[in-house]
């Protein structure tokens, strides 16, 4: 890639007259040797898996093995279509989120974006968006070329996963991948883009990944619904023209020192946070019965 830091890829974006979407789909095919069009068929193939999610996660039972997580993107869409929601169109994109993150925790596919444990987010904010302002499958595939982009920035600067650097990782790179593809998708230019990463990434520092029971569920899965709001949030402040007063490169740099210094137990081990609760731990030695239960021949 001819950039590692989100200000050099929206200068190459500005010299070049392109899209963070359309360059990245330029970068990523000559670093894989296969044409632009094999690149955008395989990335088209991934929206597809992402909108079945969503699917699957709104009309079928993903009651995950642990009976810890299941129906719940279902509840809320049903709020949505039966009352005056708060969130309005924003209530789709958590419910969507709640939905693929479900069928994650309940064994189903999903595309991780950028990990299993924010799995949820993108495919919330995409199918939503797509659905609200009518955008082609062609428009949304450049759009995770976008947040493809976004992404391999912060892992190449930061961190993505939970075990590194705590939830603000995995979920606030999420959002922020999500915020600037966003951006982009709106008509936004390259600049706009960078920022709404910055205003998102800046907005989850310092969360912690505190997995009860050890499993991607609690609280998992309800921070993808409410990260898909945050993340239509920052594309729309960036898009009226609020800026990320510290440069968002800057910003991911303040997330690997805060994730450096996250102690062990707040990343990923269950050791702290919500885990360690009194019915953190109640959930933990129940899980922990079912696992050693003989099975019945």
């Amino acid at each position: 890639m001819r950039f590692r830091h989100l200000n050099e890829l929206a200068r190459l974006c500005a010299d070049e007259g392109m899209s963070i979407g359309e360059l990245m789909l330029a970068e990523q095919a000559a670093e894989s040797g296969q044409s632009p069009e094999e690149e955008f068929v395989k990335m088209a193939d991934y929206y597809t898996v992402m909108k079945d999610a969503v699917q699957r996660g709104l009309t079928e039972d993903t009651t995950s093995r642990s009976g810890l997580s299941g129906l719940d993107a279902q509840r809320v869409d049903a709020y949505n279509k039966s009352f005056p929601s708060n969130l309005g169109v924003a209530g789709d994109a958590m419910a969507y989120a709640l939905a693929v993150s479900e069928v994650n925790a309940s064994m189903g596919r999903i595309i991780a974006t950028p990990t299993a444990g924010s799995c949820g987010i993108i495919p919330g904010v995409f199918v939503s968006c797509q659905e609200r302002y009518g955008w082609s499958n062609e428009h949304m595939t450049y759009g995770l070329f976008a947040a493809g982009a976004i992404g391999y920035v912060i892992a190449n600067n930061s961190f993505v996963s939970g075990a590194e650097g705590g939830c603000q990782a995995e979920i606030g790179s999420a959002i922020g991948m999500a915020a600037g593809a966003l951006t982009e998708l709106q008509g936004g230019n390259p600049a706009q883009a960078v920022h709404a990463v910055g205003l998102a990434l800046k907005n989850t520092l310092g969360l912690i990944c505190d997995p009860v029971g050890g499993l991607v569920e609690v609280p998992c899965i309800v921070r993808n619904g409410f990260g898909a709001v945050t993340a239509l949030a920052a594309a729309d402040m960036a898009l009226a023209g609020v800026r990320s007063a510290i440069p968002t490169d800057e910003v991911i740099q303040v997330m690997l020192e805060v994730g450096s210094a996250m102690p062990d137990k707040h990343r990923e081990t269950a050791g702290g946070g919500l885990a360690q609760t009194p019915t953190g731990k109640a959930i933990l030695r129940n899980l922990s019965s079912l696992r050693t239960k003989p099975k019945k021949s």
